[in-house]
């Protein structure tokens, strides 16, 4: 994530409604029509980049609070940044991609099945799992993150026959067709040339097109036959995690800056001398710390020394403050730690109480909008270890898996296997299948069953069987 160059844009957290989709009512995209198309869709991603621009710096901690001004006590004007933006992202993508994403085989035979560890290999050689949370962190801050595909040059020599690139949001994205399906027509970088001039890459699904200054300075054709740059979606509306609860989080701020403003203003409270007067020099030696003053009263009028000073009920401010906590912990589907000290509950009780329940049915509904983007991104794949590889695969024979609670309940779990593997009328692979423990149950399954052949050929037959 890089820094952003101009000024910092200002953008009211109650206009903020998730990124624009990038339309176009071409039905393709050609070096005739590309200029106005890309015009056309800076327009629309303009306003996206403004608000991504400022996400992320929410996320990063410069938000809206740091423009606080005190009218009455300019002096007294504290901003407390608790950045909970921050939590929520950390939260999400740690939740989401606890454990590398898998590729596991769709079932097939044995050849299916080495390949798609032979994939797995590729995916592991070009670190895929830290890449995916580049990705994913977009995706919480901003509601979309952009990768890239392209073919390594160096090759399978060096571990992987792809590099795998995350853009910035900010500066990429793709454009779709308004037809039915919506079908992505071309994926949009803008980056900056070795002279520090800005142009625009655009990919389609044949041909790579460079553009500066509204003039077509590359156009030739690329062998990838499809748009190597993906967009992967938070939801649907294109949100970001935390963006739902902006003026909440903002909401917060200002209580508790406020908190500390009245403490320092209690702290700091005006002297009032009524019907009296100091000689020269007793008030300064008051403020540095004097312990007792005499004063000069007015003749028939009653003489006081007292301060103003209000303090707000820090009891109803806290009460506010839990609600509020408790309204976007509930919003954003994460752990509300209700639990505190030590309880009877257990296990799922322990699961609902605090809230990971919720946590992980939002994170099953992200694995949808995820997968939708990764089976894109694996065709490509594919397509690209087949052609330089020799790797026979297909994409129905890879299912993506999330392996975030594989080992929960797993004495349970085993229990399961064990109880199904001793029933007659069930298929030894719907026992593996179905049991939750094994992340490729396909593979699970054949290993068991030729490692159980070998120790039957391998086991000697007793005496005793040979008496019977």
């Amino acid at each position: 994530m890089n820094e952003h160059d101009t000024v910092t844009i200002t953008v009211p957290s109650c206009g903020l409604h998730g990124r624009r989709k990038i339309f176009t009512d071409q039905s393709e995209i050609t070096s005739e029509n590309i200029i106005e198309i890309l015009g056309k869709a800076y327009a629309v991603h303009c306003l996206n980049r403004k608000e991504i621009r400022y996400l992320y710096d929410y996320y990063r901690g410069k938000q809206d609070i740091l423009s606080k001004k005190s009218i009455a006590r300019p002096q007294i004007n504290n901003k407390v940044t608790i950045n909970r933006a921050n939590e929520i992202v950390t939260f999400k993508t740690a939740y989401l991609l606890g454990e590398p994403i898998q590729y596991v085989s769709n079932g097939g035979d044995d050849g299916v099945s080495l390949n798609v560890n032979r994939l797995n290999e590729f995916m592991r050689s070009e670190d895929k799992d830290s890449k995916d949370k580049e990705v994913c962190d977009w995706m919480h801050i901003c509601g979309v993150g952009v990768r890239m595909i392209l073919p390594d040059p160096v090759g399978e020599k060096e571990g992987s026959p792809v590099c795998i690139y995350t853009l910035n949001p900010a500066e990429s994205f793709v454009i779709y067709s308004s037809g039915i399906g919506e079908l992505p027509l071309a994926g949009v970088i803008r980056q900056k040339d070795k002279d520090g001039q800005w142009m625009s890459c655009i990919y389609t699904a044949t041909k790579y097109y460079e553009i500066k200054n509204e003039q077509i300075i590359k156009n030739e054709y690329h062998t990838l036959g499809r748009i190597p740059i993906i967009e992967y979606l938070n939801n649907d509306a294109r949100m970001g995690a935390f963006e739902v609860v902006l003026p909440v989080l903002n909401t917060l701020n200002v209580i508790e800056s406020n908190r500390i403003d009245n403490v320092e203003d209690f702290v700091n409270a005006f002297d009032v001398f009524q019907n009296c007067e100091l000689a020269p020099g007793q008030y300064e030696a008051l403020s540095k710390g004097g312990m007792a003053i005499q004063i000069k009263g007015v003749q028939g009028m009653e003489a006081k020394v007292y301060r103003i000073s209000s303090e707000m009920s820090q009891t109803g401010a806290q009460t506010i403050v839990d609600d509020l906590n408790q309204v976007y912990l509930t919003v954003c589907g994460m752990p509300n730690r209700n639990g505190g000290s030590s309880t009877s509950d257990t296990g799922q009780a322990v699961l609902y109480r605090d809230g990971f329940e919720a946590a992980e049915s939002r994170a099953k509904d992200s694995e949808k909008t995820w997968k939708r983007s990764e089976r894109e991104f694996l065709k490509l794949v594919i397509r690209i270890c087949r052609d330089t590889a020799n790797l026979n695969l297909n994409i129905s024979d890879v299912k993506i898996a999330f392996t975030r609670k594989n080992f929960a309940n797993l004495q349970s779990k085993v229990q399961v296997l064990a109880e199904m593997l001793n029933n007659e009328k069930i298929h030894p692979k719907l026992a593996f299948e179905h049991c939750g423990i094994f992340t490729d149950a396909e593979e699970a399954y054949r290993m068991s069953m030729e490692w159980n052949e070998e120790h039957k050929t391998a086991q000697p037959v007793s005496t005793e069987s040979i008496l019977v």
